[in-house]
């Protein structure tokens, strides 16, 4: 198991919807579904990745962007759908699982060979987690919707091999930007996200050796842009593989 190849792919990645694939040579799992099942397969398949392969459907909580897919999604393709009770009762009730299967954030959850860690995190939602999905000896991280980086993201962050990690805003930009003032404040809070200095502090203070590629992901349309997220991590940009994600179609497949 521990030889065995991972691939990784940011299905979406973005305000509009978002979805993460890890996967290895029978088995994957998805993490949210923020865009809908057509889409989904469409991109997957323009990826060479194999729809048959999930196993299950992990959401980390309850906005649009994270579970608009995850009802049909579960229902089609017949897999699991997991996620917290809060978070299901906090969705629209036109979003939520017809079956859902729910985790206490702090669980480990088995599916296949895969361990899902499920841990809580800092946003505006009923009950947010984040998730690190192990493989053998080998661990995937997707950290998105992060207002403040606590203790939970810092640890398991550090046992990340690679990750989905936010670099979601430019200060600049967010504060000198077209936002209504409370959205602004909103973005920036606490429970909001992660701008790219804090991204660029979190790698720098607390990831781990192992740790060789990081997609930027959720980036804003409005207060990022590409470029931007990626000079902000140029000091980092010899010790990692900093790959980005996008809201248009899926990024490239990166094996493990």
């Amino acid at each position: 198991m521990n030889g065995e190849v991972l691939e990784i792919c940011a299905i979406a990645s973005g305000s509009n919807g978002n979805c993460y694939y890890v996967g290895n040579h029978y088995e994957a799992v998805l993490v949210d579904a923020g865009i809908s099942l057509k889409q989904i397969l469409l991109r997957m398949k323009e990826r060479n990745l194999n729809p048959a392969k999930i196993k299950a459907l992990f959401i980390s909580h309850e906005h649009s962007d994270h579970i608009s897919g995850a009802r049909v999604l579960g229902k089609r393709l017949r897999v699991p759908v997991y996620l917290t009770a809060r978070t299901w009762y906090g969705a629209y009730k036109s979003q939520r699982p017809d079956i859902p299967s729910f985790f206490e954030p702090g669980d480990l959850v088995n599916v296949g060979g895969f361990v899902v860690h499920t841990f809580l995190k800092n946003h505006d939602a009923a009950e947010p987690c984040s998730f690190r999905i192990q493989y053998g000896s080998k661990n995937v991280g997707v950290f998105t919707d992060i207002g403040e980086p606590c203790d939970n993201v810092k640890q398991h962050l550090n046992q990340c091999d690679a990750l989905f990690l936010e670099s979601n805003y430019d200060e600049k930009m967010l504060w000198e930007g077209s936002y209504p003032w409370f959205l602004k404040k909103r973005v920036a809070s606490e429970v909001g996200h992660l701008s790219n200095l804090q991204t660029f502090q979190l790698l720098q203070n607390h990831s781990g050796d192992n740790l060789k590629c990081v997609f930027l992901s959720h980036l804003s349309k409005e207060n990022n842009t590409p470029d931007t997220a990626l000079q902000a991590m140029s000091e980092l940009r010899s010790k990692y593989d900093f790959r980005l994600t996008s809201r248009y179609e899926a990024a490239e497949v990166y094996t493990i």
